[in-house]
């Protein structure tokens, strides 16, 4: 569907009361016209902000208003810059167009008092179930658990070739986020990654080693999970002495650090270097893409900058874009690769930092970044 078409379809209307932009606060009020959906059913909003659930697709609940019609207002900090979706209480039931295909995220700067009015026609249907998007193998281990962080499902990628009776072991990359990352049918907004199809390619090609990827799902505490707090510090225990031992456990893993990567984006971005930063006795690199190094509450660049330690034998990557979100996490990043320098370390040899200025803060971006990470850390000998 092009741009044009979906516009017409999803939005009817925007209408904005004049606001200077100041301190204070606006409401927002969404307004959702619907067709073939059962009229008893409930409509949820969910988004980027705590007003909206912080992506929990069945927590915000729309009032219905009227026949096929339903709203919700909510007040937010002038200067906002949102992003939202509507689901009918699950990512399986997300409104899609004509041809059955997922929406992105709608954005919205907050400037005034302001009333959005969106229309859908077409919605998913959570009975039939949709076409898999999975390349090569992949093992799910259910509910995992331990040191007080809530249960999680994990699923494992294995390399082409792995299960051909050979005695070969392979390096390991832990991500965040894990259901993002190989199925459009589990990712949170419906686009994934395709890492399993980039890997898949540029192992038969010859082009990196081949190796074993562990998705770690995320749960609905991911930001306290991906941040220096106290869950988070049981988050990273959890993957260091309960994930990685069970992963090594159970495959024909290379356990040592220098077989040892660990990556995600954004909060993950941000609990990858955690990891590393903390644990280079464990991991030996870390992919950081659009990682939240300092932004609001959060900053570990002055942790950084306080180290008084010798210098860590590690490797890190770290890239951002350059659009809405990218731009607020952009002074972080800089800040950081600063602080790297003055600690020593090489740019594109114990680090690498790459801006792709076109880019936003999504999934698709993302993976399209992942080929030369991949070809950097994994490229074969």
């Amino acid at each position: 569907m092009t741009k044009k078409l979906s516009i017409s379809l999803l939005i009817i209307a925007i209408i904005v009361i004049p606001c200077v932009l100041c301190a204070g606060s606006a409401s927002v009020t969404f307004l959702v016209k619907t067709a073939n959906i059962d009229s008893t059913l409930k409509l949820f909003i969910t988004g980027n902000q705590a007003q909206l659930s912080n992506w929990n697709p069945g927590r915000t609940v729309l009032k219905k208003i009227g026949t096929n019609q339903w709203a919700i207002s909510v007040n937010f900090t002038k200067g906002t810059e949102i992003e939202y979706k509507f689901t009918r209480g699950s990512w399986a039931t997300e409104p899609v167009d004509e041809s059955g295909n997922l929406f992105q995220n709608f954005k919205l700067l907050i400037k005034g008092d302001t009333t959005v009015i969106h229309e859908f026609q077409y919605w998913k249907n959570e009975t039939q179930p949709a076409k898999s998007t999975i390349t090569g193998n992949l093992n799910y281990h259910r509910q995992m658990k331990a040191f007080g962080v809530a249960p999680r499902d994990i699923v494992v990628w294995l390399p082409p070739g792995y299960d051909t009776g050979s005695d070969q072991r392979y390096p390991v990359l832990y991500m965040h986020d894990g259901q993002n990352i190989f199925d459009a049918n589990t990712a949170s907004f419906g686009t994934e990654w395709r890492i399993d199809e980039t890997a898949d390619s540029l192992i038969r090609s010859g082009v990196i080693q081949p190796l074993i990827i562990v998705g770690i799902y995320n749960t609905r505490h991911r930001t306290l999970e991906y941040a220096d707090t106290k869950l988070g510090k049981k988050y990273r225990r959890f993957v260091i002495q309960k994930l990685k031992p069970y992963i090594d456990k159970h495959y024909r893993t290379l356990p040592d650090r220098n077989h040892t990567t660990v990556g995600g984006s954004s909060m993950g971005g941000l609990v990858s270097f955690m990891l590393v930063w903390e644990n280079d006795n464990v991991f030996s690199k870390a992919i950081c893409m659009s990682p939240a190094f300092k932004i609001e509450e959060l900053d570990y660049v002055t942790t950084v900058q306080n180290y008084k330690g010798s210098k860590k034998n590690i490797q890190i990557y770290i890239d951002n874009g350059g659009i809405e979100l990218e731009t607020q996490l952009q002074p972080g990043i800089d800040e950081m690769v600063t602080a790297l320098k003055q600690k020593g370390y090489r740019q594109n040899i114990e680090y690498f930092w790459f801006k792709d200025k076109n880019a936003s803060h999504f999934e698709s971006d993302w993976g399209k970044r992942m080929p030369w990470v991949l070809i950097q850390f994994f490229k074969t000998k």
